[in-house]
């Protein structure tokens, strides 16, 4: 699933082809929107609010301003295509959502979420998200505030809900608990300075959030760009000890967490040992990948 800053990405690139621009054609392929026709207004701002996309339009003479509200899930994507070029590479059927202007014309493909809600009350769609780690309104005091709540709370699990933080996924949970030299099970009282690991996933995000490749070793190289995430049965570049992978969280809402055994300290779940290896990754995108045991 994207995170944080990928979405930011894409809400810049929306933004810098729908901003100020009259919506010439509109067309929402989703159930509830079906019949919702946005041609005539014009287009105030797209944001992203932590993993949320928000297309902000206009009023007109009968209706108040509205927000698209869409979220990209595990396959989801908006792109940009000049009006009147369409990009055949991607397919007719998955496409959720197309909002033309004379210029540009932004296309949701396989979008997990789409909403259209008056702007006044886009509270109720992302009103119970934590501090958005990417946003003009980034609070980390509130942020620590949120993350203690739940003392006895794996770490990881605690960074993966947005209600605490908007914007982590797998990714970044994975590399700023190596980075923090904590395994993600530890226990939120167990943290030696909450303040500077929330500081530290707010510097991952941010340094990323211009570039494509998410890199959290310095290291552009393929293959050397991050420490933990999707290297499962793989040399860690710290301690060329294996990094492992293992559920964290509650299921059915549990996600995969990538570590090293010999770099991070803290609890970690039963492990018999066994070489592990991933069955593919989605690095750029932030999802982890399935994983197996070899036998």
């Amino acid at each position: 699933m994207p995170e944080g800053d990928v979405v930011w990405r894409t809400a810049r690139r929306l933004h810098q082809a729908q901003a100020g621009r009259e919506v010439t054609a509109c067309d929402l392929r989703w159930p509830s929107l079906a019949t919702v026709d946005l041609t005539g207004r014009t287009v105030v701002e797209v944001v992203s609010a932590g993993k949320h996309l928000l297309t902000r339009l206009t009023a007109t003479d009968d209706e108040p301003a509205v927000t698209l509200h869409s979220h990209l899930r595990m396959e989801g994507s908006w792109y940009v295509e000049r009006t009147g070029e369409r990009d055949g590479r991607r397919s007719a059927s998955g496409i959720r959502a197309v909002l033309e202007n004379a210029e540009w014309t932004a296309v949701g493909h396989k979008l997990g979420m789409l909403d259209l809600v008056a702007t006044a009350h886009e509270d109720e769609l992302v009103g119970h998200l934590g501090p958005d780690l990417l946003g003009p309104g980034w609070d980390p005091v509130e942020a620590e505030h949120r993350l203690l709540a739940d003392p006895g709370r794996a770490v990881g699990e605690a960074l993966l809900d947005q209600r605490v933080l908007a914007g982590v996924g797998t990714f970044y949970l994975a590399e700023a608990c190596f980075l923090a030299r904590l395994t993600p099970w530890t226990p939120v009282r167990d943290l030696p300075d909450p303040a500077k690991l929330i500081d530290l996933v707010h510097r991952l995000l941010d340094v990323n959030k211009e570039r494509v490749d998410q890199v959290t070793t310095g290291d552009l190289r393929r293959g050397r760009q991050n420490y933990a995430h999707a290297r499962s049965g793989l040399p860690c570049l710290r301690c060329a000890g294996t990094v492992r992978v293992a559920p964290v969280g509650v299921p059915p809402q549990d996600r995969t967490a990538f570590f090293c055994p010999g770099c991070q300290v803290g609890p970690t779940p039963t492990d018999d040992g066994r070489p592990q290896r991933p069955l593919g990754s989605s690095r750029r995108s932030g999802a982890a990948p399935a994983y197996r045991t070899r036998r």
